[in-house]
Formats: C-alpha cells, sequence, structure tokens
C-alpha cells in the first residue's frame, strides 16, 4: 500500500501511531521532503489502517493485493539469473547470493589474495552461524574504514555492495586505496534472518531470536538494539513488531558482534558505514532526534561528496542530513552508537536504491549500477580517511 496526501505531521501521526501495530510493516516512511509511504499490512489489519487514514484525510493506494506472488516472481528472476551463471563463475553482479555463497567468496578472495586480506570472525548468531568478515591491508599503521551491512535480513543489496566493494579493492579499480586505508568488511551481519529470506520469508527483517512462540513474533530489529538511546523513538517494545527494539539494549548476538568489531579495533577506525535500503539516502548521526553532534557540519560536507560522486556514474540522487530531519527518528542504531560510544569521527547510514515490486527485491539487473556507483561514494570516505581526498 502507498500512502499519500496532506502535510507531514498527518504522515508523521499515521507512523507514529501504526508503526507498533502487528500486522501493520513500514517499508518507507513519508519524509519532509515527499508524504509518500510504502507498507504491508496484514489483511485483519487493513480495515483498521483505512479507517485511520480516512480519518487523517491519507489518500492511499493498494500497490497489490498478493506480496507472496511479488516474492514468488523475484525467486523465478533468481533462478533465471542463477542459470545464465557461467560454470567458472567465482562471482557475478547480476544476482544475489546466499549465506553459504558469500561465505564461500570470502574463502576463495582470502586464498587468492593472502598478501593483503584476512579473514576474520566477529561472533556467532542466535543459531550459531559464524558471522564472518574480511580485513583488507597492505600492511600497519593506517587509518580504517568499517563497513557493514545486512543487518536487515530482506535487505538483500546490501552485502551485494560489500561483496562488490570487496571484489573492487583486491581486483578492480579500488586496489590504490588499500595503499593508503585498511578497510573492514561485514557483509552480512545477522545471517541467520537473512537466509531465512532465501528459504522461507523474503520479507523478513529481524534476526531469528525466540521471544514467543509464535513463528510471525520471533528475532529483533537489530539496528534497534545498541545501547544508546535504546528503546526510544522509532523502536518498539512489542515482539510481533518489525521494530522490536529487544527485552534489553544488546540483547542480540548481532548487535553484540558487531560492537565487538569496533571495540577491537576502536584505535584505528575513523569512518564507519552501514548499508542499507532502500530509499536512496546518506544519514548521519543523530537518528535517534533531531538535534545534531558538534561536529555535524563535517559529516554534512563528506556526506554530500558521497553523494556527488554516486550520482557522477548513473545520475542516481540521494537525500543527505539526519534521519530524524528528512524521515523521523530512530534509536539504538549502531551509527548513532558508533559515533557517541566509541567516538568514531565519521559514521553513516546508507540506504540504497529499492525496486521490483516491495522496495527491497531490487531485480538482479539492477544490482550492477547500484554496486558501482555506491562504490564512488565509498571510496570518496577511504580517501577523506586517507588524507587523499580531493577537496
Amino acid at each position: 500500500m502507498d500512502i499519500s496526501g496532506g502535510l507531514s505531521w498527518k504522515s508523521a501521526q499515521v507512523y507514529n501511531l501504526t508503526s507498533a501495530f502487528p500486522g501493520i510493516d513500514w517499508w518507507s516512511t513519508p519524509t519532509r521532503h515527499d508524504l509518500e509511504g510504502d507498507l504491508m499490512v496484514s489483511p485483519p489489519m487493513r480495515k483498521v489502517f483505512e479507517s485511520i487514514l480516512n480519518a487523517k484525510s491519507l489518500s492511499y493506494e493498494v500497490l497489490s493485493d498478493n506480496v507472496q506472488a511479488l516474492f514468488d516472481a523475484e525467486v523465478r528472476r533468481q533462478r533465471l539469473a542463477q542459470k545464465r551463471s557461467r560454470p567458472n563463475e567465482r562471482i557475478s553482479f547480476e544476482r544475489y547470493y546466499d549465506y553459504d555463497g558469500i561465505c564461500a567468496y570470502l574463502d576463495e578472495i582470502a586464498a587468492k589474495h593472502p598478501n593483503i586480506v584476512t579473514q576474520i570472525v566477529a561472533g556467532k548468531s542466535y543459531e550459531g552461524r559464524v558471522v564472518r568478515g574480511v580485513k583488507v591491508s597492505s600492511g600497519p599503521g593506517k587509518r580504517m574504514v568499517m563497513v557493514d551491512a545486512g543487518i536487515h535480513a530482506r535487505e538483500w543489496i546490501a552485502p551485494a555492495v560489500a561483496l562488490y566493494l570487496l571484489q573492487q579493492l583486491t581486483e578492480g579499480t579500488a586496489t590504490d586505496l588499500v595503499n593508503d586505508v585498511d578497510w573492514l568488511i561485514l557483509p552480512v551481519v545477522n545471517p541467520d534472518g537473512y537466509q531465512f529470506t532465501f528459504t522461507e520469508n523474503r520479507n523478513w527483517k529481524k534476526t531469528r531470536s525466540v521471544f514467543s512462540p509464535t513463528e510471525y513474533c520471533k528475532g529483533v530489529d537489530a539496528n534497534r538494539n545498541f545501547d544508546f538511546h535504546w528503546m526510544e523513538s522509532g523502536s518498539s517494545q512489542m515482539p510481533c513488531d518489525s521494530a522490536f527494539a529487544g527485552k534489553s539494549a544488546f540483547s542480540e548476538p548481532e548487535s553484540n558482534n558487531i560492537k565487538s568489531v569496533i571495540l577491537q579495533n576502536v584505535n584505528e577506525i575513523d569512518a564507519y558505514i552501514t548499508l542499507h535500503s532502500y530509499g536512496q539516502y546518506i544519514f548521519y548521526p543523530w537518528e535517534y532526534s533531531s538535534e545534531l553532534p558538534d561536529d555535524w557540519q563535517e559529516l554534512d560536507h563528506l556526506a554530500k561528496e558521497m553523494r556527488a560522486a554516486i550520482a557522477s556514474v548513473h545520475g542516481t540522487s540521494y537525500l543527505v542530513g539526519t534521519s530524524g530531519a528528512i524521515l523521523f527518528p530512530a534509536s539504538g542504531t549502531s551509527s548513532d552508537w558508533a559515533k557517541a560510544v566509541p567516538k568514531i569521527k565519521y559514521t553513516y547510514t546508507i540506504k540504497l536504491p529499492g525496486g521490483g515490486g516491495t522496495g527491497f527485491d531490487l531485480p538482479p539487473e539492477r544490482i550492477p549500477n547500484v554496486v558501482q556507483e555506491t562504490l564512488m561514494g565509498l571510496k570518496v570516505v577511504g580517501q577523506h580517511v586517507s588524507g587523499k581526498h580531493k577537496k
């Protein structure tokens, strides 16, 4: 369903009122610049939600009466993309890979480039999967950029961008950056949820931890689970909600794994970037409120440099700012925590482009454009951290 029409405060009221409703899953929220938002409403909640929209004089359009059909169509596209892959092809950026496929690529790239690639283990997930990553470095003594992806399971394009970054750093157009800055990449930090989207429920967002005997009520939004303004704005106390922040801060092994990796490398990390979809936004702190950090102008300047670099490839336009200013506040996020607690200088949330029937099912044929343009933005951050950014 797509809602539109009316003033931004009306959209905000509807979002705040319904974001915690079980059976209502906001995919993209209305912004202060674009009053439209997309969400999925379960059949039992449809009449309730429509009555709220009508009471607020907000118009809406039903985009699909059968979301499962959209997911089934994506499965068919995925299978077709797999058939098109060459038998000996190590990795293709015209298809998506499940958890095992990503792990296999990490093994291959580490074996091929042992002089610069070191595999790391961030920890284990709730279901016992190893959360793996790599450090790409030509030697000690350099500053570091950390990139993670896949904290929200259904956002498949995010791990694809992380893998493309790794490929380009080791054997592509960005190998020169390895001489000047270290890179720490965690391609899929929520492997349980991510794998679940391949095998059971394409729309799954959260982790897979058990808080309720009800299948729908499993899991936590790990990007609301960090111990900085935890369980405040944009979070839910209801286990069935997609924005459930957990029983306590850092209740999830997935958020703890990110924390551990950051703290282990805190003396080297100058920039932390977490990849999401969808919406074409570059957010800097703070996400929990409309407040700004003291150095917000520096964060804003670098974000706009990233935006310009991304747009230079295919013309894709991003909005830059804080989540509170552009969308609505979100508390307990990894980006805010990384800025506030270990005090990493540059922290950003990048929401990549959407597509397909739901926004999260970006067609495989669009992967190349997204990974190529996003790489240019990430390169700007690497150049800035290394001191070789062109001003």
